[in-house]
């Protein structure tokens, strides 16, 4: 059952956001505005509380630590933020990782990554990578560590995964909202949902790989996970919207995890926008995925006091 609130404003964002991507073409001026829309839309917790943390900082803005009231000391998440490696910041998505970390009890650091077009894929995972390693030098086991990411941020997440399990750094688990991870837009659901994604216009898709590709093949597995390898991965949660054209990204991602032997889930709601977390307080579905993503997190953690 789709809430009332969310068919109101999905009817509103929907022609707004596709009329104004159809007509996107200058990324700094569209990381201005969703550096604006995150201000005056994505609602705080109460006690939120960031701070820079300059010592990693590989793009253009601060990386931050953030959190939103007590947290557990020895863990945390490492969130990578979307905006399709051309826009978004840490401090676009701090709000909804501070609600994550207010219901999960976790600190989360959230790493600035180099954006494209100034710096092609596969410049932000080699940041995600590099950011691992910082919180192993601050002294985080590798099983100390949840990953988490939306959208390019999801994609980056599952990127970083295939490297931590084929090195021997399994982090504790991964989650990911709408990942992106599969560049060659193969998934049935890009042309079955072309009508109802809220935000992207379908007949842009084959300008993203002039702005974000460093000349690789769409599907290096460096910049598609999903052709990447995951040997031993550890617990996962997917969601995604149904009637996004990332869709099938998250249900092949799934099928991919499942079949290396990781226990997975998927989660597909009804009628939400992509990565319609980042609207937590304007409908019920947004809270309601923060939570079940909190409970996520909480279950793959020992118990406090326990290694």
């Amino acid at each position: 059952m789709i809430s009332r609130r969310l068919r109101l404003l999905g009817g509103i964002i929907r022609p707004l956001a596709r009329h104004h991507l159809a007509r996107a073409q200058d990324p700094v001026r569209e990381r201005r505005s969703f550096s604006l829309v995150s201000r005056l839309f994505f609602r705080q917790p109460t006690k939120l509380r960031t701070r820079p943390e300059l010592r990693f900082q590989p793009g253009d803005d601060p990386s931050l630590w953030v959190s939103a009231g007590p947290t557990r000391p020895g863990k945390v998440l490492l969130y990578l933020h979307g905006g399709g490696f051309l826009v978004g910041s840490p401090r676009t998505h701090a709000a909804m990782v501070g609600t994550i970390s207010a219901l999960s009890g976790l600190c989360a650091f959230i790493p600035s990554y180099r954006l494209a077009p100034e710096h092609r894929l596969p410049a932000a995972l080699e940041d995600a990578i590099d950011a691992h390693q910082f919180l192993l030098s601050e002294g985080f086991a590798p099983q100390d560590i949840i990953i988490g990411g939306d959208s390019a941020g999801g994609g980056l997440a599952f990127g970083l995964l295939a490297h931590l399990c084929q090195t021997g750094q399994r982090p504790a688990a991964v989650f990911a909202f709408s990942p992106f991870v599969d560049q060659t837009f193969s998934g049935a659901s890009v042309a079955e949902n072309a009508a109802t994604d809220h935000f992207f216009p379908t007949e842009r898709l084959a300008d993203l790989p002039d702005m974000i590709l460093d000349g690789l093949p769409a599907q290096d597995p460096r910049i598609s996970p999903l052709f990447a390898e995951f040997p031993d991965p550890p617990p996962v949660m997917i969601q995604a919207s149904s009637v996004e054209i990332l869709r099938d990204d998250a249900v092949r991602m799934t099928q991919k995890l499942r079949a290396a032997g990781g226990q997975v889930i998927l989660q597909l709601w009804d009628g939400a926008p992509h990565v319609w977390q980042l609207l937590d307080g304007w409908f019920p579905e947004a809270r309601a995925a923060l939570i079940v993503t909190a409970n996520f997190i909480r279950h793959q953690l020992p118990p406090e006091g326990e290694n």
